[in-house]
This record gives C-alpha cells, sequence and structure tokens, in this order.
C-alpha cells in the first residue's frame, strides 16, 4: 500500500446506517474506496450496485473475513447485537475497525473491544457523526473564544414528532436488541455533552415509553453533573410534538440558542454528496447569542453557523490509518459515553441518581 493507494473499506449492513451514511460518506473520500458491501438482501444488493457500480456484493460478513488481505477496513454498521462479535472477528482477522454507535451494550464490552484493537495493533473507531454536525462546530467554537463566559448550562435536544411507532428492532423491547432511545439518539447527545465539558460525576434520568404499542423507550431526559461543574440536561424523544431548541447553553456572560437539525442527514437521504456548499444552511436558521430578558430586545445577535462536516470523520480514520493523525473517536471515549448510559438506565428504572 502506498500514499497514492486507496484503501479498500468493506461495509457489513446496508440499511438506514450504510446506505445513507457510510456508502455515500466512504466513497465521498480522497483515499478509500468502497470496495465490498455485506448484505443478505437481494434488494438492497441491487441498490448497492446501482448506486456504486464497482463495489462487490456478498451475503454474509465470512465471505469478507475470509479474504483479510483484500481490505483495509471494516465498516460495520449492522444492528446493534452485532456490533461486538462482527468487531471481534474482525480485530481478530487483522482489519482495522470502524463500527456505529452504539459501539457496544455496555462499557465494559467496549473497553474489551479496545484492549483487542490495541493488542493487535489496529485502528477501532467509533462512528460518532454529530460531533460534526454544524451547530455542534459553532458552540465549540464559540466556548473556545469565550464568547459565553464559563458554561454554567448545557440543555440539547435531539426531539422528533412520530406518534405512531415503526416496528423494527431500533423499536423493540429485546434487550439483546440493544434498541430504544437511551442508547440510539442518547448516545449522540452524551457523546456531544462529554466532548463539550468533560467527564460526568452524577446522572439522573427518566426514561419511558409514551405511545401504543412501543415496546421500548420512546421519551427519555438525562441531568448530568460534569466534573468541570457545567450541568448538562439532554432530551431523546419521539414524542414531541412542538420541537424545542437543539441547543440552548447559558454562561456567566451570554447564551446561545440555535434551533433546527444539521442539514446534512437530510441531504444524504435525498441523494445529495459532499461536495460545494455541503453542510451549510440559511442565515434563518443561524443560532443567537445574547443576554438579557426580554426575547424581543435582548435576542441577541445572529451567530452563523459553521458548515457541517460529516466527510471530516472518514478523511481522519484514512489519516491514522496511515499513520498522519489520531483515531477521530476512539473505543474509550465511546466507553466513557456508556458508563452514562448505563447509569442513566438504572437511575430511571430505580429513581435514583448515580454517582460514577
Amino acid at each position: 500500500m502506498t500514499a497514492a493507494t486507496p484503501l479498500r473499506v468493506g461495509l457489513i449492513g446496508y440499511g438506514l446506517a450504510g446506505s445513507v451514511f457510510h456508502a455515500p460518506l466512504i466513497a465521498a473520500t480522497e483515499g478509500l474506496a468502497l470496495d465490498t458491501v455485506v448484505t443478505s438482501n437481494p434488494e438492497r444488493q441491487a441498490q448497492a450496485k446501482a448506486e456504486f457500480p464497482e463495489v462487490r456484493t456478498v451475503a454474509a460478513p465470512d465471505e469478507l473475513f475470509d479474504r483479510p488481505d483484500d481490505l483495509d477496513l471494516v465498516v460495520i454498521a449492522s444492528p446493534n447485537r452485532t456490533h461486538v462479535p462482527l468487531a471481534t472477528t474482525a480485530l481478530k482477522a487483522g482489519l482495522p475497525v470502524v463500527v456505529d454507535k452504539p459501539v457496544a451494550g455496555t462499557a465494559a464490552e467496549a473497553r474489551e473491544l479496545a484492549a483487542l484493537a490495541e493488542e493487535r495493533g489496529l485502528l477501532l473507531s467509533v462512528f460518532q457523526n454529530r460531533r460534526w454536525d454544524n451547530d455542534f462546530l459553532t458552540l465549540r467554537k464559540l466556548l473556545a473564544e469565550g464568547e459565553l463566559g464559563d458554561p454554567w448550562r448545557f440543555e440539547s435536544r435531539f426531539e422528533r414528532w412520530r406518534p405512531q411507532p415503526k416496528g423494527g428492532w431500533r423499536e423493540s423491547g429485546d434487550p439483546a436488541e440493544i434498541g430504544g432511545l437511551l442508547y440510539d439518539l442518547g448516545s449522540h447527545v452524551v457523546d456531544q455533552a462529554l466532548v463539550l465539558f468533560g467527564p460526568a460525576t452524577e446522572v439522573y434520568a427518566e426514561s419511558v415509553v409514551r405511545r401504543s404499542g412501543a415496546e421500548t423507550d420512546d421519551d427519555t431526559f438525562i441531568a448530568l453533573t460534569h466534573a468541570s461543574g457545567v450541568r448538562s440536561h439532554l432530551y431523546a424523544s419521539a414524542t414531541a410534538a412542538q420541537l424545542g431548541p437543539r441547543f440552548r447553553v447559558l454562561g456567566s456572560k451570554a447564551g446561545y440558542v440555535k434551533y433546527g437539525l444539521d442539514p446534512q442527514e437530510a441531504a444524504l437521504r435525498e441523494g445529495e454528496r459532499p461536495g460545494a456548499g455541503w453542510g451549510a444552511e440559511p442565515e434563518s436558521l443561524y443560532g443567537r447569542i445574547g443576554a438579557g430578558e426580554s426575547p424581543v430586545t435582548d435576542g441577541g445577535r445572529a451567530v452563523p453557523t459553521l458548515p457541517g462536516d460529516y466527510p471530516a470523520y472518514y478523511a481522519a480514520v484514512a489519516g491514522a490509518l496511515r499513520g498522519d493523525g489520531p483515531n477521530p473517536v476512539t473505543a474509550l471515549e465511546a466507553a466513557a459515553a456508556l458508563d452514562v448510559l448505563e447509569a442513566a438506565r438504572r437511575s430511571a428504572r430505580d429513581k435514583v441518581t448515580v454517582t460514577l
């Protein structure tokens, strides 16, 4: 392999995660080549071939693992219950791995995977794409520049209005599926909070099933106390008839309020691909920063939102594989988020505050 030779990627799973996020981002990354897609579904095989004519399709992961020398990276975008066994097999076959979030059902499993990867000298990265959301990048910049003063409270909402369950493994009540919003959207809001404000020391959570026919949590709230003193209030809901701000961040000098979701997922779902203008949003969606009691006169000034940049994740993975930079999201970082999610599950179940 030379610097000019693309790294060959095998992608396991071609459902929502594989077809909407991973395959397009891999294909758009200089230095990576989508080599093989694993899916047993004939329609999805045909879809992959139509979207990426050069790709090979196979029906089972073993068809990848039986030829490890033909690949440079395996990406696991299959259902959550398969993440740990597939990542373990890939690492033991000598292949670097990217795993969609959540990397595992428990922090202990995530740390075992991290230890295996370190023992084998292989990259193990977790796809936490929302570290490259437009609002998150903008907020990191504001905090780094001291625009809010000392941050005091972080409110983060990932809310949707989906009053009817869709079914499928993500909404299954079987614990083995690792479904529900706590581990789905909760993985994102917790990871973002830890990146911004450091480790959590206390976790309180409320997690309920609201929709008729739903089998697992569809409305979850998590309160974190960070070692830094910041308090995070995190919401993940499929039952929000009126959506709150995506971010509301209060500090000693000012607050920042931002509505609306990063546009990249919607663009990828519509078949758009990274290029000029990728991840940008209109001025009408810019967040506002300011201080005061009147939303009319003290609403603050608009803050241009930095473009979202999901392609940066796979560019960093390619760099890390070539020895040109760090792993963008480590399994140990993912394990820290799983510590919080496990504590949140216990808190909601036992109605207690959990100390980490």
